[in-house]
């Protein structure tokens, strides 16, 4: 099969030919037919995160057709799935058994520990295979984001709570997507981009957003709640100066770079400080159910395999609205 491969975290990516991988037991093998590109790919590629083994095959938000299903038949031949970042859990340890299988201590994660779906074929746990709508309802292109954009902006904006009026920082795939549900729930949202980006300014506002401005400027009216998205660390302390009494910052990275101290005040008043550690079945069940109702509506840009390093240059440089998707 054909591959995208990291060989080393600061290398460019290579396409290379490997075995079509076999799967292990509780394993399905699926043909990729869309995979989302993630911020996280690029922290790995990036060598901001470790990679569990290298050469690695990157790739956890995955669209993929079942050719071969796992012994006990969890999906049938044929069937589509979504494959998320959560690849694999104990089921014993005490996260596992408290129904916070996303705390894990023995995890494995698609596209680290896992290869994942910068190929053309995959191996990943039956368990974790979400089943997808059809087709004509759900199109590979407008799913593939939401396996992991769309399920962590999910997590991020439950931990809201019941927020009125949400920020959210960094407007790329994980928030676009978001903002559409926050809208669709009644909340009012504030959208906080890179200072003079008009375009996402505007694009967040064409979402639902209520009021759109540089991450350095205050709203017209403080917030319930903050959801950071970019893995900016100075964020932090300027979400919770725009933070009403009592409200709460979400850190929905999986990696952040370092938060500058800020003073007692800026955190006074019970506002406080969460961060989101990957997801559990139930987010992407109960997500996947609803984004069609609303619907949440994606906007792709789309690259072939070959082009899995310039895709994620482009990510670097913010250079496409919403999310990137690789297409085998």
């Amino acid at each position: 099969m054909q591959a995208i491969v990291l060989d080393a975290p600061g290398r460019p990516l290579r396409a290379v030919e490997l075995p079509d991988p076999i799967p292990a037991p509780g394993q399905a093998l699926l043909r990729v037919r869309a995979c989302g590109i993630c911020r996280t790919d690029l922290h790995l590629r990036d060598g901001e995160l470790d990679p569990g083994h290298l050469p690695l095959v990157l790739g956890h938000q995955i669209v993929g057709e079942v050719l071969a299903a796992d012994a006990a038949g969890t999906h049938a031949v044929g069937a589509r799935v979504g494959v998320p970042w959560l690849g694999w859990t104990c089921g014993a340890c005490r996260y596992c058994r408290s129904d916070r299988e996303n705390l894990c201590v023995r995890a494995r994660f698609t596209g680290r520990d896992v290869d994942g779906g910068y190929a053309e074929l995959a191996a990943a746990d039956a368990r974790f295979c979400f089943p997808l709508p059809p087709e004509d309802a759900s199109p590979d292109l407008q799913v593939a984001p939401l396996l992991c954009g769309g399920l962590i902006g999910y997590r991020a904006l439950r931990m809201a709570g019941d927020a009125e009026r949400i920020g959210l920082y960094g407007f790329g795939s994980a928030a676009h997507l978001i903002c559409q549900v926050a809208v669709h729930e009644g909340r009012e949202v504030c959208a906080f981009t890179r200072a003079g980006d008009a375009a996402g300014q505007a694009f967040a506002r064409e979402l639902g957003a209520v009021w759109a401005g540089a991450s350095g400027e205050a709203p017209p009216e403080p917030l319930d709640a903050a959801l950071i998205f970019a893995p900016a660390g100075p964020l932090v302390p300027a979400a919770l100066k725009a933070l009403a009494p009592g409200g709460t910052v979400v850190c929905a990275g999986i990696h952040m770079s370092d938060i500058p101290s800020f003073r007692y005040e800026d955190l006074w008043r019970e506002r406080s400080i969460r961060s989101v550690a990957n997801l559990t079945r139930e987010d992407g069940r109960a997500f996947l159910e609803l984004a069609p109702r609303i619907p949440v509506r994606t906007t792709v840009t789309t690259y072939p395999l070959a082009q899995a390093e310039q895709a994620l240059a482009d990510l670097r440089a913010g250079a496409f609205e919403g999310s990137a998707v690789l297409v085998p």
